[in-house]
């Protein structure tokens, strides 16, 4: 078996002696300041009911380095007598705001007994920042104004937990679901419900929000969404969702968010009993390159002459494995030789964080879609933290050029924010950065289901070239 790459990881939060402990992380990344906010929730036990405040720490990224401040407390990130719960940070790129969206929960209420009982006590919140995240304004109660009567249809409801995200449009999307009340059984006193996953969204930049519609046909819950573009100009929304099935469920929305058609199960990516949250992150497919010469000619490019470079194909063509095709060809495997093609737009390939085993939360992994409206498109995860890890969140970014970018643009890098431990997974939240090349050398080409005995996935034998972003 070749020997594995693990990126380095950095403790951003962890576990008090006094047994406060951080859970639900969120990352956001802000390009224009080069910043990484990283979120979390500050409880005083690993439990739910005893989740307390929100917490940020600001990381400034300097090509692969990254400098991180102190954690600080957001005080203004409260309801009175409610405690704070899933950050989920997006970022108007139009105006400048970043907003915070979380949840309030009265008291030590827990979510089983609002599904149970169909009592409602959770609220919609959200603070903004003008600074990048140094100071927040007060907290929005924005339950009435965007949820209103809808709300007595819902025992409990939560967002994301992690990202949002804005289209080009300048639509804001907020990740959300909702356990729905079916019907009232004894007496009224208990609830049958079903969880559906859902967006809220703006079109005016945060001035107002509403809701779309929720995933219609499987149980669906903690999401995260992705606007894929396609090589024939297409875009659809592609909503990735925690299911009680066994599997991951996608979903899609041709008219972003508002409606989702029906869900299906992606049985290459697993879950764990009773689920958990995974991330999912968008990103343009990297160009290739294709010397402006006959295909098998000894011609060597000269000085002044101009290369050509293209996307690579993302939509499978029959009896073919493009995704894995795409993949060797931007890895440089030398059995693929990529062949002229036109320009294409851009298509999006989706990157995914989840623990890889369907036992237990264990075995943080990565996988790649080069197609991901297609479920069979995932490939098998590269493991980047060998032990009990549960929750996490994506972020993308674009390093300076070095020796790892491909075709001379911009180095396509990501990071993960985790949780993580030895004997639990909610001993720490830990970082870790890596390229696309990290990626792309990581992980096998073929697209296999993982082990269901929670052992990692069987590796091919081969020597692999890793470049570690630290």
């Amino acid at each position: 078996m070749g020997s594995r790459h693990f990126p380095a990881r950095t403790v951003l939060f962890e576990k008090e002696s006094n047994g406060v402990t951080y859970r639900v992380p969120a990352l956001l990344y802000l390009p224009c300041v080069a910043k990484l906010l990283a979120f979390a929730e500050e409880r005083l036990s690993a439990d739910d009911a005893h989740a307390n405040l929100l917490v940020l720490r600001r990381g400034t990224v300097y090509g692969s380095y990254v400098e991180w401040e102190d954690m600080r407390v957001l005080e203004t990130a409260t309801l009175q007598h409610h405690r704070s719960m899933n950050p989920c940070p997006l970022y108007d790129e139009f105006t400048g705001t970043l907003f915070l969206f979380f949840i309030t929960v009265l008291g030590r209420t827990p979510e089983a007994y609002q599904i149970v009982t169909g009592q409602n006590v959770t609220r919609l919140c959200c603070v903004t920042s003008a600074d990048q995240g140094l100071s927040w304004s007060t907290a929005m109660d924005l339950t009435q104004q965007v949820i209103g009567g809808a709300i007595k249809d819902w025992a409990t409801f939560a967002l994301g937990p992690g990202h949002g995200i804005q289209l080009r449009s300048g639509r804001l999307l907020v990740p959300a679901y909702s356990y729905h009340i079916d019907c009232k059984e004894c007496f009224g006193q208990l609830c049958k419900t079903t969880p559906h996953s859902f967006a809220f969204y703006s079109d005016d930049h945060g001035r107002g929000w509403r809701f779309g519609e929720f995933i219609p046909n499987l149980q669906t819950g903690e999401c995260q969404l992705v606007s894929v573009d396609e090589e024939d100009g297409s875009n659809v929304l592609y909503c990735n969702a925690r299911s009680p099935l066994g599997y991951r469920v996608q979903a899609l929305s041709t008219d972003d968010g508002a409606v989702f058609h029906g869900g299906q199960l992606v049985q290459r990516l697993v879950e764990p009993p009773h689920g958990c949250h995974g991330s999912v992150i968008g990103f343009p497919a990297p160009f290739v390159y294709v010397p402006a010469v006959p295909q098998g000619s000894a011609r060597q490019l000269l000085p002044g002459m101009l290369p050509r470079f293209r996307h690579l194909p993302a939509q499978p063509a029959a009896g073919h494995d493009s995704h894995a095709h795409s993949i060797a060809s931007v890895r440089g495997d030398p059995a693929v030789t990529p062949s002229p093609a036109p320009f294409f737009q851009a298509p999006t390939w989706v990157l995914y964080s989840h623990p890889t085993s369907s036992m237990s939360r264990v075995n943080m992994g990565i996988h790649l879609s080069t197609f991901p409206r297609d479920v069979e498109s995932w490939t098998e995860p590269w493991v980047i933290y060998e032990g009990p890890s549960a929750y996490s969140d994506l972020a993308y970014m674009e390093l300076p050029y070095n020796e790892v970018s491909i075709s001379g643009s911009p180095a396509i890098a990501f990071a993960c924010l985790y949780e993580n431990g030895t004997r639990s997974p909610y001993e720490q939240i830990s970082i870790s950065m890596f390229t696309l090349h990290d990626v792309l050398q990581n992980i096998p080409l073929t697209a296999t289901a993982p082990r269901r005995d929670g052992g990692l996935p069987r590796r091919r034998k081969q020597g692999r070239r890793n470049c570690r972003v630290s």
